[in-house]
């Protein structure tokens, strides 16, 4: 039997293409991920180690806040110093200690002065030059390092990503107006973060302290040891030396450790998602798999027969299936892997491009990867080949001679029909459960019904097959004549195959639909929410860690034109559940000018007033779904403690309640009450009102009025809306370019299925045209047929897909936080997925439609 299974794979290679080709890809998706994953988990790893290749233990401040109340600027108070420095120079081991001032600052691009880098990743470090004149950390590529309060030095990925070259001058900026020093010199560095899309400045130790912490203070302290000393025995002395409130210390490798760690995290999240799509497309190669092995089966029934008859058992038969399937998967599988590395390669390089900065490293192809992608190959063919050998089995030999294609057993399909009923409606069943549910926290029953609906109607698609087809046929019959009514016969003949043959599409086309439905409503409801209750022309901001400085924000209320401006800025608050009703938790308490609030925001109070927040000074207003969630009315006093005041309560008095405002928030008070709760004194936005409207001129005054930093986001209202929009259109081509793979896959599923069943067909055509139907016919007739099933599974998927927006849309709709959210049909794009489809029909028939026509009339009749 296993020479059986062999001679069968050879004699049936050019009919298992199509079939080993969705193999492939779909092993090629998953091995490339996991090649990925590991080939830039070991470059980070790697490139960790050398960026602290000669720290032994690092000592990083806790920052201190000042006791003075708010912080009228963003510099940090720490307790290391040039006296601790010493302190740990002088232990046993120690071979020097590098003393580092850190901080965060944005560089606009020499060009078009757009801000360049992520925020979060964009460092400042002081040069620490020894004496060579040289940091050997940061070794130079050309020029010198920075001396001056006026100098500056970037690390050359930086100065590439910006633009500038040598003696140019650099703009930059920390929390406050733009700075403009001149570079002097360019370094190289093996940072992660860096390389990881972020960008490195560095000053002189001078300047950092004042830009960042205060004389003669650091951020950190690297510790360098002699040959042969212990590091966690190091590490250990130095924790002694230091209160544990004052610095956290580590070794190096616990540092090269968890730097590794925080970056592949990141790394781990993109290729999780990858797998994902990866399941997808692999799920979509069963149906191909599972099809093609029933037609197989079905055309070597007699060869079956002939074996059975001859002493084979029903095991042996099923095992011969299974060998033969197993032999493809193997094959496959190994033709996938070698596609996969490929795809890493590009995949790698293809990110770099768009920013990621992955560091440099070798291909890592681990033997885990291997081994994963040839199983997952080599299972998944062998399963979708189960059920068709198993069909092969139970062929009575005596039945077998007699016929070669006989349909399939009405009880079996009355059996599916009946269970992919039952699946279908208990997914609908939860689908309708989850609409009438909100909050974000019924996602996964979401999913569930999803999945459940998508499986039931898989197995009910030969039923719905029939209604749909026959409708498709009416219409090509009248359009195409004998070819139009040809072709709907034939889709008809087996539901099952051309169920398994729809539904590969369908999957893919579902889960499209259900993402650009919902996307596109999303999209709108953000739209609507960005500027919903802003009267404001502009909403100015700066990236949230920055903020926007008090002194300069002024400036902008004296610009000509300028008739409000208002600045936001916000305290987090705690509720106890127990005190302020059952919505305890967190709260956002918005600190504004309450004599010009309601000229940059639509006010729509429905307990109290404005003026009853203004008259007491402890007074805030809430919006409707706060004052519901806690139980809240006008006139109670509520309980809150400010993070940062250890457990000392505040009492607030509720003024007013007004109808949910997005500008606004949970709730808003008098930046007289909020100052005292926040860190630092910034302003998280401004909001600006004018008298002619927005205008480039105007936005020009504005960011000139605030120092012209390069961190400034001035927007009207059509730039918030564009942002939105960029926002969700950009995940939303991104995961249209995942699950194209698993499209692709399904055309070559309906490629593989037309061409199997021309051969399948091969006396039947040669009939057809021995009374009298032409080649162009016989290509027509194919072609159909192809349409015909492109279209059925485009309707079903593009339906469910539908179906299932809305079910998980309403999930949104009902939430508190997204209450603008309404269904919204995307009519372009459902029509372009209708072209496609078409198309994927017209595509997928050239070749089977092309071998049918060429035929030969006398030997297809011949042929048995």
């Amino acid at each position: 039997m296993l020479r059986t299974a062999l001679r069968n794979l050879f004699a049936h290679k050019a009919r298992l293409m199509m079939t080993a080709l969705a193999v492939l890809l779909g092993v090629a998706f998953v091995a490339g991920t996991l090649i990925f994953s590991d080939t830039v988990g070991e470059a980070t790893k790697n490139a960790s180690s050398r960026n602290l290749k000669d720290v032994a233990v690092s000592v990083q401040a806790r920052a201190t806040d000042s006791p003075d109340g708010p912080r009228q600027d963003s510099r940090w108070a720490t307790a290391l110093d040039q006296r601790v420095a010493d302190r740990i120079r002088a232990l046993p081991g120690v071979a020097g200690v590098r003393t580092d001032v850190t901080g965060e600052a944005t560089l606009a691009a020499r060009d078009d002065g757009r801000p360049v880098g992520n925020s979060g990743q964009n460092q400042v470090v002081n040069y620490l030059p020894g004496k060579d004149g040289s940091d050997p950390r940061y070794p130079l590529v050309r020029g010198r390092g920075p001396a001056r309060a006026d100098e500056i030095a970037l690390a050359e990925s930086t100065a590439k990503a910006v633009g500038y070259r040598l003696g140019d001058t650099v703009r930059l900026a920390t929390d406050g107006p733009a700075l403009e020093k001149r570079l002097v010199g360019i370094v190289a560095t093996d940072d992660p973060a860096v390389n990881a899309g972020g960008s490195l400045a560095l000053l002189d130790t001078a300047t950092a302290q004042k830009l960042f912490l205060h004389p003669g203070q650091f951020n950190e302290l690297l510790v360098a040891a002699r040959p042969g000393t212990d590091q966690a025995a190091l590490a250990a002395e130095v924790r002694r030396l230091l209160p544990a409130e004052d610095a956290w210390v580590a070794s190096g490798d616990e540092l090269a450790a968890q730097q590794a760690q925080m970056l592949a995290q990141k790394n781990r999240t993109l290729s999780r998602t990858l797998l994902v799509f990866a399941g997808i497309a692999l799920l979509v190669g069963v149906f191909i798999i599972a099809n093609t092995f029933t037609m197989l089966i079905s055309q070597r029934s007699r060869e079956i027969a002939l074996l059975r008859a001859v002493g084979a058992s029903r095991r042996q038969v099923v095992r011969s299936v299974l060998i033969e399937a197993g032999m493809l998967g193997l094959v496959s599988s190994a033709a996938g892997l070698a596609f996969g590395a490929g795809i890493a390669v590009g995949l790698r390089s293809f990110l770099g491009a768009q920013g990621a900065g992955f560091p440099d490293g070798p291909l890592v192809i681990s033997p885990t990867a291997v081994l994963a992608s040839l199983a997952v190959g080599v299972v998944v063919t062998v399963l979708a080949a189960w059920l068709p050998s198993r069909k092969a089995a139970r062929i009575a030999p005596v039945q077998a001679l007699n016929t070669i294609d006989a349909p399939p057993a009405m009880r079996s399909l009355a059996w599916r029909h009946t269970l992919g009923a039952l699946l279908t409606a208990a997914g609908i069943a939860v689908m309708l459960v989850v609409s009438t549910l909100k909050g974000t926290d019924n996602l996964p029953l979401a999913m569930a019904g999803s999945a459940l609906t998508l499986i039931g109607v898989m197995v009910l698609a030969p039923l719905l097959s029939r209604p749909l087809i026959f409708l498709a046929g009416l219409v090509t019959t009248r359009l195409f004549g004998i070819s139009g009514k040809l072709a709907k016969d034939n889709a008809l003949r087996n539901p099952r195959r051309t169920a398994a043959t729809g539904s590969a599409l369908m999957i893919g086309l579902t889960l499209i639909t259900g993402l650009t439905v919902v996307s596109h409503s999303a999209q709108r409801a953000e739209d609507k929410m960005a500027t919903t209750g802003l009267l404001a022309d502009y909403m100015i901001s700066t990236p949230e860690s920055t903020g926007l400085d008090t002194k300069l924000s002024q400036n902008v209320a004296k610009i000509p034109g300028v008739t409000a401006m208002t600045p936001m800025r916000a305290a987090t608050y705690t509720t106890n559940a127990a005190a302020s009703g059952p919505g305890g938790g967190f709260g956002r308490l918005r600190g504004s000018d309450l004599d010009q609030i309601d000229k940059v925001t639509q006010l729509t109070f429905v307990q109290g007033s404005l003026e009853a927040v203004k008259r007491e000074r402890d007074a805030i207003a809430v919006s409707q779904s706060s004052a519901r969630k806690h139980g809240w009315r006008a006139g109670d006093t509520v309980t809150v403690e400010f993070p940062g005041q250890g457990t000392k309560p505040t009492a607030l008095r509720i003024g007013a309640v007004y109808q949910d405002n997005p500008v606004l928030g949970d709730s808003f008070a008098s930046t007289t009450l909020v100052d005292p709760h926040l860190h630092w004194l910034r302003n998280d936005t401004l909001l600006v009102k004018t008298d002619a409207g927005a205008s480039p001129a105007l936005a020009r005054q504005i960011r000139k009025a605030l120092g012209d930093s390069p961190l400034l986001k001035i927007q009207d209202h059509d730039d918030l809306r564009k942002e939105i929009a960029g926002q969700i259109d950009t995940a939303v081509y991104m995961i249209y370019g995942l699950l194209a793979m698993a499209v692709v896959i399904a055309v070559v599923g309906v490629v593989n299925t037309l061409a199997m069943s021309v051969f399948e067909r091969t006396r039947e055509i040669g009939m057809l045209r021995a009374i009298g139907l032409d080649r162009r016919q016989i290509k027509q007739m194919v072609r159909l047929e192809s349409v015909v099933i492109s279209l059925f599974g485009a309707a079903l998927g593009m339906g469910l897909g539908i179906f299932l927006a809305w079910a998980g849309g309403q999930l949104l709709s009902n939430s508190e936080s997204f209450k603008a959210y309404e269904m919204a049909m995307p009519w372009e794009r459902l029509g372009l997925f209708v072209l496609i489809a078409l198309i994927v029909g017209v595509l997928a028939a050239v070749w089977p439609a092309r071998r049918a026509a060429r035929l030969n009339m006398l030997q297809a009749i011949g042929t048995e």
